[in-house]
């Protein structure tokens, strides 16, 4: 059986947001089953990545999760219809989608699947779009990442963090 593709439209950079803008003709790309389950699990496998302990970096605990998720929820105040749809599928998922998030932590994957998503989205997506959702990701990184930095044990941030940042960015085209 055929995997069913999923419609999506795009906006402009510059354009108000949907909400404040007039019916207009959008571009239309279509995404595959498996692309979209691609750039609607990679900002979950961020905030696990993000989150993860590592050299020089104690665990995160609920404060980092807390960030990532409020960085997900920001992506629908964003002025891209691509990043609003997928943060609307990521809170319509009810089918366990977290179990893969969860099995799916490994940085070199990560990295792996961001330059996948950003081959599709160089494919598939308006220049706008694409240039949105893989600084949305990099920006959830960041938060969960800074966390640390502010929650009640503050402490400075290692070197450890700016090298995934920097290598998030680089697979995601952003560096």
């Amino acid at each position: 059986m055929l995997a069913p593709e999923v419609p999506m439209s795009h906006s402009v950079a510059g354009e108000p947001s949907s909400a404040g803008r007039r019916a207009a003709p959008l571009t239309t790309a279509v995404y595959s089953a498996a692309e979209w389950d691609l750039l609607t699990t990679l900002p979950g496998r961020v905030i696990v990545a993000a989150a993860a302990p590592g050299p020089g970096r104690p665990r995160q605990g609920v404060a980092a999760g807390v960030a990532g998720l409020d960085a997900v929820a920001a992506g629908r105040a964003f002025d891209s219809d691509l990043v609003r749809a997928v943060v609307a599928a990521i809170y319509a998922r009810h089918d366990g989608a977290t179990d893969v998030v969860e099995r799916l932590a490994d940085v070199v994957d990560l990295l792996a699947a961001c330059r996948a998503a950003t081959r599709v989205l160089g494919r598939r997506a308006d220049p706008a779009d694409s240039a949105a959702y893989r600084q949305w990701l990099q920006s959830i990184a960041a938060r969960v990442r800074a966390a640390a930095a502010t929650g009640p044990r503050a402490v400075p941030p290692p070197p450890a963090d700016r090298r995934f940042l920097d290598r998030l960015g680089g697979a995601l085209g952003l560096r």
